[in-house]
């Protein structure tokens, strides 16, 4: 097998920008031609040019599309350096713009991340989500001990928990595909950190999916909630950007909670797994994803796009738990679309439940809506 010391691969944005070397990170297995293995790739970090312009068009601190002229500052990636396991490589961890509030990493949309119908699940964008927010806390230089934590959280033994999360797809990508991810924090209450995450299509930079998040600090071993130090305030605050990325997120209006009498299907003795668990000791937030789904009907998951998910988490879940999901389905009114501010009119509106098995505690409540696969907008 021939070694590879320096592999670059090009890529054409648009005729808006000029073609640029991405340096390509990681090992792949090679062969007669380097590019035709671009789908092994995990992750790519693009180094720009100070020319390049931004294709989003920033009005009064919301996100809104594309055919922008701003032209972001093109700040580098500050150095995070782990005593432990020595400096990290820069470009794993994707690179600073807009004056280093926004970081920005790509991803190769690999084969194993894909669903039946051939392009990336619910379940593996949330995890590019996760996985970009997190690099973004390590590359700033904030990260202690924790997942994601910072210096001074990881002394007091403090970690963050999301709360909600609400994300809307206007696209899947396919298998190959190159994704271009933004993400961003901002303050969310006097407890909260709120964070905003968007996805291009790298090809085209149109932007195919939004997502808010609401994070709170939970202290790791009384596993309760917690205000957040004044020191952990000030770490924070100097990284937070005032801009929305989804309109009419109707926050205040609530899930609606199921019981035998309201659901419509409910799907019983689901068991979390060791690999389901994460660094925290409780089981991953995306891993719910998957077992609220266990309840769609069938029909819904093969004819129908899930095109918005809004997920309130309750409490949390370990391993030695059994779980129930529960899902009711009903035909999307144009008039009460509460979930979805994207341009996609949904046909069918859903809300679900994950609880304890045992005592039927709530674990997750959550809304959806869905599109008729191949309905043109």
């Amino acid at each position: 097998m021939a070694g590879v010391n320096d592999a670059r691969l090009y890529l054409t944005r648009s005729s808006l920008w000029k073609p640029e070397p991405i340096e390509v990170v990681g090992v792949w297995k090679t062969g007669d031609d380097i590019c035709s293995r671009k789908r092994e790739v995990r992750s790519l970090c693009v180094r720009g040019s100070s020319s390049y312009q931004s294709v989003d068009r920033i009005v009064n601190g919301n996100v809104t599309g594309i055919n922008g002229t701003v032209s972001p500052s093109m700040g580098k990636s500050n150095g995070w350096k782990n005593e432990k396991s020595g400096p990290t490589h820069n470009s794993m961890l994707g690179r600073f713009v807009e004056d280093q509030f926004v970081f920005r990493q790509a991803f190769v949309i690999r084969s194993y991340e894909i669903g039946p119908d051939k392009t990336a699940t619910m379940e593996t964008i949330m995890n590019l989500l996760q996985e970009t927010a997190l690099n973004h806390v390590m590359s700033s230089g904030l990260a202690g001990d924790g997942f994601g934590a910072t210096h001074e959280m990881s002394l007091r033994k403090l970690i963050w928990v999301v709360t909600r999360i609400n994300i809307q797809v206007e696209k899947y990508s396919c298998w190959g595909d190159v994704v271009e991810i933004d993400t961003w924090v901002a303050a969310s209450g006097k407890n909260g950190m709120r964070r905003d995450w968007v996805i291009r299509d790298y090809s085209t930079q149109q932007i195919i999916t939004r997502a808010t998040s609401t994070w709170v600090i939970m202290n790791r071993e009384t596993r309760k909630l917690s205000k957040i130090p004044e020191q952990v305030r000030e770490e924070v605050k100097p990284f937070y950007l005032d801009r929305t990325v989804i309109k009419n997120t109707n926050d205040s209006n609530k899930i609606d909670r199921l019981s035998e009498e309201t659901a419509e299907s409910i799907r019983s003795g689901l068991a979390p797994r060791w690999s389901d668990m994460d660094v925290n000791q409780h089981v991953n937030n995306v891993k719910y994803i998957g077992w609220i789904l266990e309840s769609v009907p069938m029909n819904v998951l093969e004819d129908y796009n899930l095109t918005s998910m809004t997920l309130e988490y309750r409490r949390e879940c370990r391993q030695s738990h059994l779980l129930e999901s529960l899902t009711s389905m009903k035909e999307a009114e144009v008039e009460t679309n509460l979930v979805s501010a994207s341009s996609c009119r949904a046909d069918l509106g859903s809300t679900h439940l994950l609880r304890m098995q045992e005592d039927r505690a709530e674990i997750v409540r959550a809304r959806a809506e869905w599109r008729l696969k191949g309905k043109n907008k």
